[in-house]
């Protein structure tokens, strides 16, 4: 029968749209209520994706950034404004989303995950959104869900492009399975020296909250397991079947010696 919860009549009428679809409905409501979502990154990517997680009315919404609000961000981190320059991220990115709903409980964590702290932070939540900047912080999110067994959606910009990875731990190809290892420093470049176009931001973030709420629903994703490409160029978005690989470190079958590390 699934969850139940009494609603409002302004609940109703702010989530009329999507109650009224089969996959969610008054119980799917109610489990978004209960759900408790973090967002890791609260720039490009974690902006469209918290905003909607917030307006579908996800009940806790976790926010984790170190960083303060920078003019240079403001051209696709759209959780942000000029009022809000040189605050920290989550406090900006706290005060858009409880005057988006109210209802929603936003959290905030000013740091940066890393393999000493991720596995603290991330236990508190039902489904992790990564959206980072840097492979080093999508490494340790990965390696922290795997061990916690906690969903992931996992996704990076750069230029004109996008991709996007879904991980079930236990169900299916994890981020290290595609990214093995972090590459000697230099030789990937950031969106500060290649540049981002910023809607490519907001198609893949919102992505990034369409599989954040079928977790929370727990439907069924084409996306667990396979990398998503989109290419805002050529306005293209096609997939790749990634395979859980045995000898992955983070989420391999083989025993622990047998596995590659580094």
């Amino acid at each position: 029968m699934g969850v139940r919860f009494p609603f409002s009549e302004a609940d109703l009428r702010r989530y009329s749209r999507q109650m009224i679809l089969p996959e969610v409905g008054g119980g799917g409501q109610a489990r978004l209520r209960q759900a408790r979502v973090v967002v890791v990154g609260a720039g490009g990517l974690g902006s469209p994706a918290a905003l909607y997680l917030a307006a579908a009315g996800v009940g806790t919404l976790g926010l984790v950034d170190s960083d303060r609000v920078d003019l240079s961000n403001l051209q696709r981190q759209i959780l942000h404004d000029t009022k809000g320059l040189d605050l920290p991220k989550v406090a900006s990115a706290q005060g858009r989303l409880e005057e988006l709903n109210p209802d929603v409980r936003v959290v905030p964590h000013a740091l940066r995950l890393d393999a000493e702290n991720a596995r603290e932070i991330l236990r508190q939540y039902d489904v992790v959104v990564e959206g980072s900047d840097n492979l080093p912080t999508k490494l340790a999110v990965n390696d922290a869900c795997v061990a916690l067994g906690r969903p992931l959606v996992v996704a990076g910009i750069l230029r004109w492009d996008g991709q996007l990875l879904v991980v079930r731990p236990g169900e299916s190809a994890c981020y290290r399975c595609v990214y093995r290892r972090e590459p000697p420093d230099g030789t990937v470049p950031t969106c500060e020296a290649a540049g981002i176009i910023g809607p490519v931001a907001g198609v893949v973030g919102s992505l990034q909250a369409v599989e954040a709420l079928k977790l929370c629903l727990d439907l069924a994703s084409a996306a667990t397991g396979r990398l998503l490409l989109y290419d805002g160029a050529a306005a293209e978005l096609r997939a790749i079947t990634v395979r859980p690989d045995p000898a992955c470190p983070a989420c391999g079958t083989l025993p622990p010696k047998e596995r590659a590390h580094g």
